[in-house]
């Protein structure tokens, strides 16, 4: 395996578990929709402690990107530039309401910035749903590594549909990870009735995302593999749905996670060992190839990763440990 390659698999190890742990926040976040003051301190504070630091695995595959493959990052950066940026604000929002909504004791306040918190989760989540689609289906990217188009070329059936599926499968995540932080009988029967249906919602989009991806992408032409994750991925979450309905969170949360991680790679692996697809010449699409930094640049990374992966990957399990008991609703004092 060249260093391009392993490159390439680490890219994909990084966005796996950014989209398996910030989607559950990004679910929770939008659970908050239509929840009383009580159950959306207990639902933030089931994430109070990790949502920082699940966030760092989007840096951390950003910055990836920038040292390994700089053409990609700046030709992906300029295409998503207006997207980006609602993304951002959306994260910007959403940071500083966690650390704000219980610093004032007002029922307004606290709702202000949880509605906040609700913004920051649906906008990046439509809009990495809306990105992904978009490098699968192929991009106006010219022989110079420009976006050749506008915001609005960004807008199809099929990215639209991919917003939706992703946002409709992070909220039953999400659920599935609140049905093992919580320790409200109350809130965790209303949370399993309520999220077996948001389930059923992201299993039709999802299976709709599978037959658009075959209509509107090149992803058969991966023969076996091209369909083989999605299929995985379907299956683990009509499981997931089955597990959350017999009450089996662990299960759940397992499964979805499962299908989640499965789809991340699906979709890499339909795209390699391209990154970015041209819509206007298949040769102009930016591949692991002629996106790459030097040999050398990719050696250091190559030390470095194997340093410092291991101890981020140490200190996350780390924390999930020390924050393993459940939400009970003595906790609410600062939230």
């Amino acid at each position: 395996m060249d260093l391009n390659v392993l490159w390439f698999v680490l890219i994909i190890v990084l966005f796996t578990g950014f989209f398996v742990l910030e989607g559950f926040d990004y679910g929770v976040g939008m659970l908050l929709i239509g929840r009383k003051e009580y159950d959306r301190s207990m639902m933030i504070r089931a994430i109070g402690p990790v949502w920082d630091g699940n966030e760092v695995w989007m840096i951390t595959a950003g910055g990836a990107m920038f040292a390994a493959f700089p053409h990609v990052y700046a030709t992906m950066f300029s295409t998503f530039y207006f997207a980006l940026f609602l993304m951002l604000l959306g994260l910007i929002f959403r940071g500083v309401a966690f650390e704000l909504r219980g610093k004032y004791p007002s029922s307004d306040w606290r709702l202000g910035w949880d509605g906040a918190i609700v913004f920051g989760s649906l906008v990046p989540a439509l809009l990495w749903g809306v990105a992904v689609t978009n490098l699968l289906q192929g991009l106006p990217i010219d022989a110079y590594m420009h976006y050749a188009g506008n915001f609005g070329d960004l807008l199809s059936p099929y990215t639209i549909l991919g917003g939706l599926t992703f946002i409709f499968v992070f909220i039953f995540h999400g659920a599935s990870f609140l049905m093992l932080r919580l320790g409200d009988e109350g809130l965790l029967l209303d949370l399993k009735r309520k999220s077996i249906k948001f389930g059923v919602i992201a299993a039709i989009l999802y299976v709709g995302l599978m037959a658009m991806s075959i209509v509107s992408t090149d992803i058969m032409s991966k023969g076996f593999f091209g369909l083989s994750s999605f299929a995985c991925g379907a299956l683990c979450f009509v499981m997931a749905i089955n597990a959350m309905y017999q009450g089996r969170a662990i299960a759940a949360f397992a499964l979805t996670s499962m299908a989640i991680a499965s789809t991340v790679v699906q979709f890499f692996v339909a795209l390699f060992p391209r990154l970015m697809v041209s819509s206007l010449n298949p040769e102009w699409s930016l591949t692991i190839y002629n996106a790459a930094s030097t040999p050398h640049t990719l050696m250091i990374m190559t030390v470095a990763a194997v340093i410092f992966v291991p101890l981020v990957l140490f200190y996350q399990a780390w924390t999930y440990r020390l924050f393993k008991a459940r939400v009970m609703p003595s906790d609410l004092k600062h939230y």
